[in-house]
């Protein structure tokens, strides 16, 4: 399926450009690059060669979603993994953002 910000909360964001714009930790404020990996309470932010850990939860998120533009998305939205998203999708849930 096809990215867009009907479906980001049930995408998986490796590969894709984010920023941070909010965090409880605010030395993460501002940190933006690729994802190179995501778990399920965190994802991992290529800063020019330095990875950067960001914690999901309590967090606010840029993602840059190709051609499209760039939507907002709640840490809390996207907790769990790429594949347990998936399957919210298949069942029907909310995939869309709405920050």
């Amino acid at each position: 399926m096809e990215l867009s910000k009907d479906n980001i909360l049930c995408h998986e964001l490796i590969g894709l450009r984010v920023k941070v714009l909010n965090h409880l930790d605010p030395s993460l404020e501002g940190v933006e690059g690729a994802v190179v990996w995501e778990t399920t309470r965190s994802i991992r932010v290529d800063r020019g060669g330095k990875v950067i850990s960001v914690l999901k939860p309590s967090s606010i998120l840029l993602v840059e979603i190709p051609g499209s533009g760039w939507v907002k998305v709640r840490g809390d939205d996207i907790l769990g993994s790429p594949f347990e998203r998936a399957k919210r999708m298949a069942r029907g849930e909310r995939c869309d953002a709405s920050v």
